[in-house]
């Protein structure tokens, strides 16, 4: 039998390998009760040594605050790039695509710049995107009207989920601020996740571009469930365990170095 720093160690130690655990699994692993790996989370959460949720425990609060598109542009930027120029790979000479807002999502918009096109349309409520892929030949982009958020540099609103109606798109690309296996698919606001399931509503496939730090975080704003979503696209500092998880859900795993 373990004593309890021993199961406080293998706690932390397996919030530093996989990013999260679940106390069922825990209690398994170390073949004590549930309630003992219960206490045993308690007492490290008061010591400030995680932070507990619903059945698991994370290393740090996995709530997420709106942070200004500009701030986001300079975290994780190499990591982006390689995540956008992969998802342009999805894309087919002659695509119509809705494609929401965000860091990764402008990188996204900059690969697609860098290529020739056949005849791409690109349905957006991102007005950076909108301005930027304006200059391209053979890009039609139908920016998507109503108030702007101010963080995002994009529209939101009723207006803009309007503007979808009419639209019928082969793919929806769009970035979150969290992936999580109790609440799924979030981001920073409300208004947001409606525009983004609205998105998910006029398109045949659902791309989530995210890099590894979104996983196990959360936003305010729920979009969907996770295995609601096609495919992700995701950096090789993914967990094991977020991999496995990812794939029961029967989601298409794309990981890039």
């Amino acid at each position: 039998m373990l004593s309890i720093a021993e199961r406080h160690k293998y706690i932390l130690d397996s919030l530093n390998k996989h990013g999260f655990v679940r106390i069922t699994d825990v209690a398994n692993e170390l073949g004590v009760t549930k309630v003992t790996i219960r206490k045993d989370v308690k007492i490290l959460e008061s010591k400030g040594l995680l932070y507990k949720v619903h059945g698991s425990a994370r290393p740090a609060d996995p709530h997420v605050a709106d942070l200004d598109v500009h701030v986001k542009d300079t975290i994780n930027r190499d990591v982006k790039r390689s995540i956008a120029r992969r998802a342009v790979e999805m894309l087919s000479d002659s695509d119509s695509i809705i494609v929401a807002s965000g860091s990764t999502i402008f990188a996204f918009a900059e690969e697609i710049k860098a290529r020739a096109w056949h005849h791409l349309n690109i349905v957006t409520p991102f007005l950076r995107l909108g301005v930027l892929l304006n200059e391209s030949e053979n890009v039609n982009v139908v920016q998507l009207g109503g108030p702007v958020h101010k963080k995002s540099l994009s529209v939101l609103g009723e207006e803009a989920a309007k503007g979808l109606a009419d639209c019928i798109c082969s793919k929806a690309f769009f970035g979150v601020d969290g992936i999580d296996l109790e609440h799924g698919i979030t981001t920073s606001t409300i208004e947001e996740a409606k525009l983004t399931r609205r998105m998910m509503q006029a398109a045949s496939q659902t791309i989530v571009l995210a890099d590894s730090s979104k996983f196990g975080q959360r936003g305010f704003g729920r979009i969907c469930p996770l295995e609601e979503v096609d495919v992700i696209i995701t950096d090789d500092r993914i967990s094991k365990q977020m991999v496995a998880i990812i794939e029961e859900a029967g989601v298409d795993l794309i990981i890039v170095k």
